[in-house]
């Protein structure tokens, strides 16, 4: 649920990036934090294990305007992806507002994606929140590396495995060269304020 603050007249958005561990949440971050820059007042935080894998989030909040007199903050989050840190997962969706779960294109990867999008309901059901119900973008990562002859698993494939009964909108990305990165955040951003704006404006 948005955090609205009457009295300063503002509402913070929060947006969780989830996904399977190094299938590009970071590097989501990452990318719209250098291209955003301008427009990011704060500083991105990143706490990393030994192993520079994330450990807890990126926390990256930037200002979108009015929306009927209401300042709009927007905080992204990124979760780590490992199993064993499954108890950060579930604190950082407390509140959540917006969903980019990011797969792993990659074959080898295609078991850990659909592990972590029954993680992500699992999660969300402990808040008494239902997936199909929530502002959800698909990104289907990595589509660069068929250029290097790895051996990914196509649109279609990832569709079915992870967005069939969801529906949700999709876009195949690039994280590490930003393909279809800002166009990822802007989807997810336009359907979470809408969602808020429905429900408490």
């Amino acid at each position: 649920m948005a955090f609205i603050n009457l009295k300063s007249k503002v509402i913070q958005v929060k947006i969780v990036y989830y996904g399977p561990g190094r299938g590009g949440k970071t590097t989501n971050l990452e990318y719209i934090y250098r291209r955003l820059q301008q427009r990011i007042q704060a500083e991105m935080v990143t706490i990393k294990t030994h192993g520079d894998r994330t450990l807890f989030f990126d926390f990256l909040p930037f200002d979108i305007g009015l929306i009927n007199g209401y300042h709009i903050k927007i905080q992204i989050y990124t979760v780590p992806g490992q199993v064993k840190y499954n108890a950060t997962r579930r604190l950082v969706l407390r509140g959540v507002d917006g969903v980019v779960f990011v797969a792993d294109a990659m074959t080898v990867r295609r078991e850990k994606n659909i592990q972590a999008l029954r993680n992500l309901q699992e999660n969300l059901a402990i808040y008494k929140k239902n997936l199909a119900a929530l502002p959800l973008v698909m990104q289907y990562n990595k589509m660069d590396l068929a250029e290097q002859g790895i051996p990914l698993l196509g649109t279609e494939v990832l569709e079915h495995d992870l967005n069939r009964e969801l529906r949700a909108p999709h876009f195949p990305a690039s994280a590490s060269r930003g393909t279809n990165v800002v166009a990822t955040l802007k989807k997810i951003i336009s359907l979470s304020v809408a969602a808020v704006r429905k429900e408490f404006l």
